[in-house]
């Protein structure tokens, strides 16, 4: 940020308590209301002796107020002579400007826009308002990963996540909240699924290893707009979401491949009520016992072929025909008849949907 912005605030408090004053940027340049005011050899010493924000310093018959953090000093403040007089001034002048310098990030930072669009908490119409303000690329192909933490601290896996993707201009680590960090990727036009998975399965495996920490990622179908992020991100919400219902032990969950689970999720509860009480008007299906689940699920896993189920069930063929005839029995269902088994199959993932008590973002 150019330090010109403050010389009117640096002049106006100048008028008020009549000193010389003014201010220099981490460059070591020197915005103040008298030019010349400093010698290259002091501002040189005053950047690399003091470093703490907390504190006044005087040197050379000035006072001096950091502005910034210790790792990174944005600003130092300076005022004419060491009295008590200085130390206002110049505590005056850092909080003014510390005040500007948040005001001009929030209006002129690429990462707080995106965030912004992500959250949907700027007009449709501003948005390639401002986007042309910050030189953003409007139509660029994006995705947005979301990587869920479920013990809810991102600190650590926030500074991961800046080393893992360091082009600020390409890429935006956005930290939604304790439990949730955005990733919003620059990916090529032809990018595939299998492309998006091995870049979410190398945050999953760094995380792990550094933290190990089992982190969740969401990944959202490509969007080709600025526009479309807020879409996006939705999207990767849904992912994480769905995924989590219908496929507990995956930790990479993509929206274009969740299949008919995206359709479940989707509808009304008491449209799903009504669809299991149509389907199982004999029995509810959570009169099926463990053992029977089992059979089904690797029924349905072997393509309902009773000869490879039963080999990997250990069991005779016979007895999983005879468990076959007690699930049609009790449900009405004839899982070996494909139209039937697929409703099964289908009212199975809605009863899961309703059990889990999934909350839609």
């Amino acid at each position: 940020m150019s330090s010109r912005m403050f010389q009117n605030v640096i002049n106006q408090i100048k008028e008020l308590y009549g000193r010389k004053l003014g201010v220099i940027d981490s460059a070591g340049s020197v915005t103040a209301c008298t030019p010349g005011i400093l010698d290259p050899a002091t501002v040189e010493t005053i950047l690399k002796k003091y470093a703490d924000p907390a504190a006044l310093y005087s040197y050379n018959g000035f006072t001096y107020k950091p502005i910034g953090t210790r790792n990174k000093i944005d600003f130092i403040t300076f005022c004419e002579g060491g009295d008590e007089t200085a130390r206002m001034c110049c505590s005056v002048l850092s909080i003014t400007l510390s005040n500007i310098k948040v005001f001009h990030d929030e209006k002129y930072d690429k990462t707080n826009l995106v965030k912004n669009i992500l959250m949907d908490n700027i007009l449709p119409g501003d948005i390639l308002i401002k986007a042309k303000e910050l030189a953003l690329p409007i139509d660029i192909h994006r995705v947005v990963f979301l990587i869920q933490n479920p013990s809810g601290t991102n600190f650590s896996i926030y500074d991961i996540m800046q080393n893992l993707f360091p082009e600020k201009g390409r890429n935006f680590i956005i930290n939604i909240d304790e439990r949730y960090i955005a990733l919003v990727k620059e990916v090529p036009e032809n990018v595939d699924i299998q492309e998006l998975e091995k870049t979410a399965q190398a945050i999953v495996d760094t995380i792990c290893a550094e933290t190990v920490i089992r982190v969740y990622i969401g990944i959202s179908s490509v969007c080709t707009n600025i526009r479309e992020l807020a879409k996006a991100y939705k999207e990767s919400q849904i992912a994480l979401d769905v995924g989590k219902v219908f496929d507990m032990e995956k930790q990479i969950m993509n929206y274009e491949s969740l299949g008919i689970g995206r359709l479940i999720y989707q509808l009304p509860t008491t449209l799903c009520e009504l669809f299991l009480s149509e389907v199982f008007k004999k029995e509810s299906i959570d009169a099926l016992d463990s053992e029977t689940v089992l059979t089904i699920q690797k029924f349905f896993k072997h393509n309902l072929n009773v000869s490879e189920t039963a080999r990997e069930l250990f069991v005779h063929r016979n007895t999983l025909v005879y468990r076959l005839d007690k699930i049609e029995k009790i449900t009405g269902l004839d899982l070996r008849q494909f139209d039937q088994a697929v409703t099964f199959k289908v009212a199975m993932m809605v009863n899961k949907y309703l059990s889990s008590g999934a909350v839609k973002f």
